[in-house]
């Protein structure tokens, strides 16, 4: 079982920078699981943004590659997203993920292959 706990959402103003985080509580290797970042506008589905697999291996969505930038402390047992220059398209509740099984970080997470989900944390980028 592994509880996921996201923090670091909040408003902004275009052109900011947010950094969210995501801590595991788990009784399972946090190393072995493959992360990632999704974010879910109301009655949307869940979009993937950023993975990162359990050798560092990232991958991100078009739309925020080069602005956002995932990665993971095994030793905390926590995965980061930092996002850069923000656009009021980024408006969404952030999730983050857990994986088990192996991801080869070459392609986007599968929402319905994530194992593990946080309660979301909400990020608002003003215009």
């Amino acid at each position: 079982q592994v509880q996921l706990a996201e923090s670091g959402g909040g408003l902004v103003q275009t052109g900011d920078s947010l950094r969210l985080s995501c801590a595991a509580s788990s009784k399972d290797p946090f190393s072995t699981k493959a992360m990632g970042w999704f974010r879910q506008a109301p009655g949307k589905e869940r979009e993937f943004v950023a993975g990162i697999s359990r050798y560092g291996k990232s991958y991100y969505s078009t739309s925020v590659k080069g602005r956002f930038t995932i990665s993971r402390d095994n030793a905390q047992k926590s995965v980061e997203l930092q996002m850069n220059t923000l656009t009021p398209e980024d408006t969404d509740v952030y999730y983050c993920a857990a994986k088990n099984a192996y991801w080869s970080g070459a392609d986007a997470l599968d929402p319905g292959q994530v194992n593990y989900w946080g309660q979301g944390t909400q990020v608002t980028v003003s215009s």
